[in-house]
């Protein structure tokens, strides 16, 4: 590097050097030689090759493997509020032109997809849900989060309050403590309930303690395809959760849509939901393991349903469980197309990055073949595409959605 910078050096080995500029965009602890300058936990860094190349800077961790996470690859950058700013514009005007008008709840910042590492930010109508599970970003949101706010009211949007959702075991490793609260901005609104429609749906929606950020987004045009093959169907929807898969299939025309979930809270927001609806005559409400309720189905010897949609949680949350998130993957696919009749369709899906497509396609291409059925496919879809996936990054590329006609 010509140019005197003012942050702290990491130098990078070989193999880093070639992962960075390969496009990814984080550099792991054993690919750092050493450093140069002292700096604290959180601040930014410049990372370097061992030729004194400039790759990029980013925030370090001293706690987490991932040693520093990039957030820019251009020296002349001054990250400043101008600079974060800027990044909220662009993040929130892509949402803008992907979704078009369908932006009162979507994910309005990505992590690593959207330039904030560790950073999720997720829009329920007049309140946004984060999740920090960076150092880096615990370390400027104070800064961050009035810009948020101020980006979007500039741009008509009402936002009463900023919900943190920090309740995550993951943040562990990067040394940080599990909290969650309204994040101060002034008045507190009221209530951590809020309503928003998706789809032509309403759901209410609990930022402090529905799962995750209080609603999963990236289904949202899956569920529409869903919903155009619904009319007339009699349908299963597995792991319904808070009955979104359901409702989608109910509002497009089917007969009648049971809903599943091991969860009985979930199971009753469900039936809220289909209240406020005004689909609870189209619907029945079941608590059960789908694990154990297939095969009960399955030994009354008929086939109630002719469309079953699959959408559990992920099964697998690291490398080291995959091979045993797959045998559960399997299990219920095989279970799910014993249990149709030729001719149904059959949604399935899994939300984990570390469950590759190619081995989820393999998983179905198995159970089919168990099954004694064979799949036409209809559609092979991805999470919405205000979860954008960064092909460099593979980490943002986890949903994976098929539906298929058994045959």
């Amino acid at each position: 590097m010509k140019a005197e910078r003012s942050f702290p050096k990491f130098i990078i080995t070989a193999k880093g050097t070639r992962w960075v500029e390969q496009g990814h965009p984080w550099i792991y602890e054993g690919e750092v030689l050493r450093g140069e300058g002292a700096c604290e936990n959180g601040a930014l860094v410049d990372a370097v090759s061992e030729k004194g190349k400039y790759l990029g800077t980013g925030f370090v961790s001293r706690s987490s493997k991932i040693r520093v996470r990039l957030i820019s690859r251009n020296a002349n950058d001054r990250f400043d509020e101008a600079f974060w700013q800027r990044r909220i514009q662009y993040a929130w005007d892509y949402r803008k032109t992907v979704m078009g008008e369908d932006t009162s709840c979507c994910r309005v910042i990505f992590g690593e997809a959207d330039g904030f590492p560790g950073l999720t930010v997720d829009r329920f109508s007049d309140i946004l849900v984060t999740q920090t599970l960076s150092v880096g970003m615990e370390r400027i949101k104070p800064m961050l989060f009035p810009l948020l706010v101020k980006v979007l009211r500039e741009d008509g949007a009402q936002i009463r309050g900023i919900y943190e959702r920090n309740d995550v075991a993951i943040r562990a490793l990067e040394g940080l403590e599990q909290n969650k609260g309204w994040f101060p901005l002034g008045e507190e609104p009221p209530e951590t309930v809020t309503e928003i429609c998706e789809n032509g749906i309403y759901y209410r929606v609990d930022v402090e303690n529905g799962q995750k950020t209080g609603f999963f987004l990236d289904q949202k045009y899956n569920r529409l395809a869903v919903a155009r093959l619904a009319r007339g169907k009699r349908v299963l929807d597995c792991f319904t959760h808070t009955g979104s898969f359901a409702l989608n299939a109910a509002m497009g025309g089917a007969e009648h849509v049971t809903a599943v979930d091991i969860s009985a809270s979930a199971i009753e927001m469900a039936r809220a939901n289909a209240e406020r609806n005004g689909l609870a005559g189209k619907m029945d409400f079941v608590t059960a393991d789908v694990f154990d309720l297939l095969p009960e189905l399955a030994a009354k010897g008929k086939a109630p349903y002719d469309f079953i949609i699959l959408d559990p949680p992920a099964f697998t949350k690291s490398r080291k469980t995959v091979d045993s998130a797959q045998r559960g993957y399997k299990e219920i696919n095989l279970r799910a197309l014993k249990l149709l009749p030729r001719g149904g369709y059959f949604a399935t899906a899994s939300c984990s990055h570390f469950m590759p497509s190619e081995q989820f396609v393999k998983m179905l291409r198995s159970a089919a073949l168990d099954a004694g059925v064979e799949l036409r496919q209809i559609e092979a879809r991805q999470q919405s595409p205000d979860h954008p996936i960064l092909w460099n990054v593979p980490e943002t590329d986890y949903l994976k959605f098929y539906i298929f006609q058994v045959v």
